[in-house]
């Protein structure tokens, strides 16, 4: 292991929490190697870390790594100053690295860059969304639903929405999450698209129910979604 991956290892086992490493460990199932780093003081040490060698470290991951390592060099990767074109080969060599939810899902909320460059970002999560590879899909869908419920391209995510097929929970409950999220910020568009989805019938009805969760839905709205339940 190289010097600065070596320190940058015991800066976080410093930071760690026994009780919090509790309670994430019950939240994200068959991880093992969690210390208990709460997220925004890793965000404040990958902040720090961007300032610095941060393509050392990024050259180097760390072997046997905590999630927390993971999580961190993701950040790094959305924080360090590059050109977009060096950080999409970044994020291509870190989506394999993601074996959980919170790792995929914070990596995906992280890359505020695909805001400026949304046809860029676009075209490069494509062929995530057909990969055999459960946290493959899932980096695709979250990435749509974090940076591409927009106006220009709302009806294309629900269209690509309604084409996944990969029946893994992780995916299934992201697509769902999508949906609603959508419906939140475009009811007329997505009520028309569930009326005709061709979503599996779990998937569908999470997505109902996290629409009924939803606290920027009206009670109308929410009665409507009980009404299409598939039984």
């Amino acid at each position: 292991m190289i010097e600065s991956r070596r320190k940058l290892r015991e800066r976080i086992e410093a930071l760690a929490e026994p009780e919090f490493q509790k309670f994430s460990a019950a939240l994200i199932p068959g991880v093992s190697r969690l210390l208990g780093v709460r997220l925004p003081v890793l965000r404040n040490l990958a902040r720090e870390e961007a300032r610095g060698n941060w393509r050392e470290l990024l050259e180097n991951p760390a072997g046997d790594p905590y999630a927390e390592e993971v999580m961190l060099d993701g950040m790094l990767i959305a924080l360090a100053r590059m050109e977009p074109e060096e950080r999409l080969e970044h994020v291509a060599r870190f989506v394999p690295r993601m074996d959980n939810w919170a790792v995929c899902d914070t990596f995906c909320t992280s890359l505020k860059f695909s805001k400026k460059h949304p046809s860029l970002v676009w075209e490069f999560i494509q062929p995530y969304l057909t990969s055999a590879r459960v946290y493959d899909v899932r980096f695709a869908v979250v990435m749509m639903l974090a940076h591409f419920i927009t106006e220009d391209y709302v009806e294309q995510v629900l269209a690509l929405l309604d084409g996944v097929r990969h029946e893994d929970y992780y995916v299934s409950m992201a697509v769902a999450w999508a949906v609603s999220v959508c419906y939140v910020k475009f009811p007329a568009v997505t009520l028309e698209y569930l009326r005709n989805s061709s979503l599996s019938d779990f998937t569908y009805n999470k997505a109902l129910q996290k629409i009924i969760e939803s606290l920027r839905v009206s009670r109308e709205d929410k009665s409507l979604m009980r009404s299409m339940k598939r039984k």
